[in-house]
Parts: structure tokens; sequence; C-alpha cells
């Protein structure tokens, strides 16, 4: 196999089937699917958060990440809707169904401060 093969050289072996414009493909029954898993490990950030962190000089970790996403999926498994996840000297109102953290705050922003609408609230060791 020393010669090169050029675009025009490639053959197809077997037939090939169109998909019909309507035609959907179909997951196993229970299975997730690809979007679902990925929305559901993906934790996003509002522009109003990721400005607030900014300003407050807030950074997190990847396993800080990690921890607040368990959080989360907690969170999730108790049907909350709007959580105050606090971890060490950080607030954070998330989102649980969308996975959005909503704005998050530093220990000096949270003094004498009351958080409403939330339905739930998660402390993270």
């Amino acid at each position: 196999m020393d010669e090169i093969m050029k675009i025009g050289h490639l053959r197809l072996t077997g037939s090939v089937q169109p998909r019909k414009a309507n035609q959907q493909e179909t997951a196993a029954p229970g299975a997730a699917t690809f979007k679902e898993m990925l929305d559901r490990n993906v934790l996003k950030f509002s522009s109003h958060a990721e400005l607030r962190m900014e300003q407050r000089g807030i950074s997190l970790k990847p396993e800080t990440l990690n921890k607040i996403v368990n959080a989360i999926d907690q969170a999730a498994a108790k049907g909350a809707k709007d959580s105050l996840v606090l971890y060490r000297d950080i607030a954070m109102i998330v989102n649980v169904p969308s996975r959005t953290v909503v704005t998050a705050m530093d220990g000096s922003s949270m003094q004498d401060n009351v958080f409403t609408q939330i339905d739930s609230a998660v402390i993270v060791s």
C-alpha cells in the first residue's frame, strides 16, 4: 500500500441508504440522549453571574466546580427549582433545571443579605 489514494479513487463497498428528512433516530428505551447527558453534566453561568464573579474576584477550580455540580445533582434529585448553593465564603443562586448559575457573591457581599425566590439551599463541604 505504497500508493497514494486520491479522493477520486475511493469507492463505496456497501449500499448506502439516504436517511429521509422526517426519519428520526430512536434511542433505546430509558437511554439518555447525548444532549441530555451533556446538559446534565454542564454548569452554565449567566452573563450576570460571570460579571459578578469577575467584580468580586471569585474564581473556581475544577474540583470546586465538581463539588458544586454534585450539589446541584442532589438538589435536582429532591425536585429543587432555584437553589442557594453555599461553598466556603461563596454563595450562588442556581436555576437547577437549566443548571445555570444566576448570580454569585463572596462573603463580604453576603453580609446582611436576604435570599428570596429560592426553594432550597445546599451547603457544600
